[in-house]
Order: C-alpha cells, then sequence, then structure tokens
C-alpha cells in the first residue's frame, strides 16, 4: 500500500465569514446608519455642518427650514426699521429661529457687504446665528445717504468777445459787451469791433434781424437793388415786414447806403410802435441842434426820446441827427431798444438822456406871464 499524503480537509459551507468580508459589511452598515442619523437629526436639530465644509465647498441645493436660499444674482433689500449699526459700512446679519449647537458657534462670522449695499450670495461661512421673532428675514442696515446740494443754474450767457480796440474806458464797451455776448453784434476776422466805422443800411437791416424777433406784418417787398442771392436779403425782407425800415422811391432800398442817427431812431421807434408825446417841439428842446432834426422825424425823434432810446456822446444834449451813425452807436440805441421791450436789464450811462435831464428841460421852459398878457391885451384895446 502505497502512503499518500494527507489531503487538504475541504472547505465546509458553514465556516464563518473571512476578515475582509467582515469588514465590508461593518463599512456598509455604518454608512447607512451615519446617513440615517444625519437625515433624522436634520430635520429636529440645528447641526451645522458648515464650520467643517471648505470655502470652496458647493452649498447644498435642499430647502431646509430655517435655511435661506443662496441667490445667484445679488439683490437689494430694504432698510429694517429701527435697525441701525453704529459701524459706517453695512452689514447683512442672517438670523435663523432656532438655537445654535454649541459646538458650531465658533465657526460663524458676520458679513461684511459691499459699498453699493448689495446682498451677495450667501455663504456657508457668511452665516452668524441670532434669535429672532420675525422668521426667515434679512436686515440690511444701510448707509445715510449724503444730501446733494443741487448746483446753481449756470449762465447760458457766454462771456463777451475781447475786442482789441474796445477799450475798458470806451464809452459804448458796455453796450457793445452785452451785444456781443448774445451774438446780435460780431466783430472782424482779426479779433477788431471797428466801434467808429459807420453802418450802412443793408448791416443795420442784418442787427435787426438778430436783435428783434418780430413776426412779419407786411409782405416783403421786391427792391431792383437787392438782388435775390443778396447776403441780406432775408434781413431786409424781415426789417421791411416787421416795420423798421422803409423803402426809397421807384422800389429801391439802397442797401449799400450809410445810415445816420436820425434814421436809426426813427426805425426803433417805428417798429416798437412807440406813441409821441403830445408836445414833442417842447420835448426835442432838451437838444441844443433840434433845429437839425429832420421834420418828417419830429414825432419819431420825440417818442424815442420819451422812452431812453436815444445815446449822444461826448456831449448828451447834441444829438446830431444827420451825423452817419456809428457801430458803437448803433449797439447803445439797439441795446436802449431791447431795454424798453424788457429784453435786457438797464445800463447806467451819462450818455443816455433820460426823463431826469428832460424834466429838468421843462423846468427851465418860461410859463406864460397872465398879467403881461392882460396888461398887453388891454393896451391894444385902448
Amino acid at each position: 500500500m502505497t502512503n499518500r499524503p494527507p489531503s487538504e480537509p475541504e472547505s465546509s459551507q458553514r465556516t464563518a465569514l473571512g476578515f475582509d468580508e467582515f469588514i465590508a459589511i461593518l463599512v456598509a452598515f455604518a454608512t447607512i446608519g451615519a446617513i440615517l442619523f444625519w437625515s433624522l437629526s436634520r430635520r429636529d436639530s440645528s447641526w451645522n455642518f458648515n464650520g467643517v465644509l471648505s470655502p470652496s465647498s458647493t452649498p447644498s441645493r435642499s430647502v431646509q427650514p430655517n435655511q435661506v436660499l443662496p441667490s445667484s444674482t445679488p439683490k437689494v433689500e430694504p432698510a429694517a426699521r429701527n435697525n441701525v449699526l453704529p459701524s459706517s459700512p453695512p452689514e447683512a446679519v442672517i438670523e435663523p429661529t432656532t438655537r445654535s449647537s454649541p459646538t458650531n458657534s465658533t465657526t460663524s462670522s458676520r458679513a461684511v457687504l459691499p459699498s453699493a449695499q448689495v446682498i451677495p450670495t450667501q455663504s456657508s461661512q457668511l452665516q452668524t446665528p441670532v434669535p429672532s421673532s420675525a422668521g426667515l428675514e434679512s436686515s440690511v442696515t444701510l448707509s445715510a445717504l449724503p444730501l446733494v446740494t443741487p448746483a446753481k443754474q449756470k449762465s447760458t450767457i457766454p462771456p463777451p468777445i475781447a475786442f482789441n480796440d474796445v477799450p475798458n474806458n470806451f464809452w459804448g464797451r458796455r453796450f457793445i459787451d452785452v451785444l456781443s455776448s448774445r451774438g446780435i453784434l460780431k466783430g472782424f476776422p482779426d479779433y477788431s469791433f471797428r466801434p467808429n466805422q459807420p453802418v450802412n443800411r443793408a448791416e443795420f437791416a442784418a442787427i435787426l434781424q438778430k436783435a428783434f424777433d418780430q413776426d412779419p406784418t407786411k409782405t416783403a417787398i421786391a427792391f431792383q437793388d437787392v438782388p435775390a442771392k443778396f447776403w441780406a436779403t432775408p434781413a431786409i425782407d424781415q426789417a421791411i415786414s416787421a416795420g423798421f425800415l422803409k423803402g426809397y422811391p421807384k422800389k429801391t432800398f439802397k442797401p449799400q447806403q450809410n445810415i445816420s442817427r436820425v434814421q436809426v431812431l426813427v426805425a426803433l421807434a417805428s417798429g416798437l410802435n412807440l406813441k409821441a408825446p403830445t408836445s414833442p417841439n417842447q420835448l426835442l428842446s432838451v437838444y441844443k441842434d433840434a433845429k437839425n432834426i429832420p421834420t418828417y422825424a419830429n414825432s419819431k425823434i420825440a417818442a424815442a426820446t420819451a422812452n431812453g432810446l436815444v445815446v449822444n456822446y461826448p456831449n448828451s444834449q447834441i444829438l446830431a441827427p444827420n451825423k452817419t451813425a456809428t457801430r458803437a452807436e448803433v449797439a447803445a440805441m439797439i441795446h436802449q431798444a431791447l431795454v424798453k421791450r424788457g429784453k435786457l436789464e438797464a445800463i447806467p450811462s451819462q450818455n443816455i438822456v433820460r426823463s431826469r435831464t428832460l424834466s429838468s428841460v421843462s423846468s427851465r421852459t418860461p410859463k406864460p406871464n397872465l398879467k403881461g398878457n392882460l396888461s398887453a391885451e388891454s393896451s391894444s384895446q385902448q
């Protein structure tokens, strides 16, 4: 008989589990128990595991009691009533209703919002458990906005043009400055104004067009000496239709003719519809050269004088009616006409013929001697 080595005992089906199988089963049961324990404890307790999570971890999407869902976009909340914090930057305080666990009270911190007063997306590290009776409510204290004082309304009138040939002590400087700042008068390309240069009728019509916004009342006249493409044709038509200027016989306007001082005053008195005083000759006696005033212009010059349109330089009592009007004189008279219309403020000037001068003239006019007249009449009857 041959001796055989003893064969290995066959494994029985009732042999106990191995070590590896035991460990696997134990881990499975521990995991299932931990999940059940965690889900049950989250339902009735306020355990906070946010402190364990890293800042890069994503918050849970599930909605739990006393939990504010994070918003994808910043949300602006109104300021809570009677909740003012002394600190200058606003703070967002998340207030859950349940008491926090002692183990998680040290992991919370306050979230400081940016100066734009916008609540950012709620993070797991930006929660401060504070008891509140309002439930799910986030109170944001907004810092007081500074009072804004409305700026003073800036003037829309630009500064006057600094003409190089109009000194500060020039008698008509203030009239020129006012009109140049409003674009009524302009200078020449060399920044000069040429205050003593004569003004022709076409130029005067252009100044009237810029100074007055009167609606035309008459039909324009087709003058034979004013071409349709002439630079001043629109201004001439408006001055004629508004009643400032008139033409000459045979439908002529003479645009290149220099305009005189009396024509300027008559044009302004006509365009403004100024009424003549009852005694124009007595009013015109203020001028030492009143005899030089054309007869047709007596009533218009008296009306212009009574309304403060006359500006004489250097002597206010010398009218010089037939003298060619200069650019400075036209500027002064246009300014006074706009003052009469209420468009400009009056400028104090000793060259303006005012009512004070007129009253002094009337006081110097001798009154009739009734006694002398009666004695003359009695002597004539004898």
